[in-house]
């Protein structure tokens, strides 16, 4: 069963290029994940420091497995000084 999951990711604005780089190369390594159906970054139109990531995975194990990978574990330790607030993960269901 596909799992869905929407993170949205609010930067502070003084960091804006630096999350921006390493959510990039997140997209980039994390399309690579034999689990990875859909991993989309987009930005809102309003303010430009707040990304919004679209994901869906073949599975639990998938998605436990890209939580380990190096690249997102060093976005975990970014995120605690350069995001305004934690990153807010909406587990979903497709209707």
């Amino acid at each position: 069963m596909n799992i869905y999951l929407t993170a949205i990711i609010k930067t502070k604005p003084e960091h804006f290029t630096e999350v921006l780089t390493v959510l990039q190369n997140m997209v980039q390594e994390t399309r690579k994940e034999e689990a990875c159906i859909q991993y989309d970054l987009h930005q809102e139109k309003e303010d430009e420091n707040i990304f919004i990531f679209h994901e869906i995975w073949k599975d639990q194990a998938g998605l436990d497995s890209h939580n380990q990978q190096s690249y997102i574990l060093a976005f975990g330790q970014l995120a605690k000084e350069k995001l305004q607030e934690t990153p807010q993960i909406y587990l979903t269901n497709k209707i």
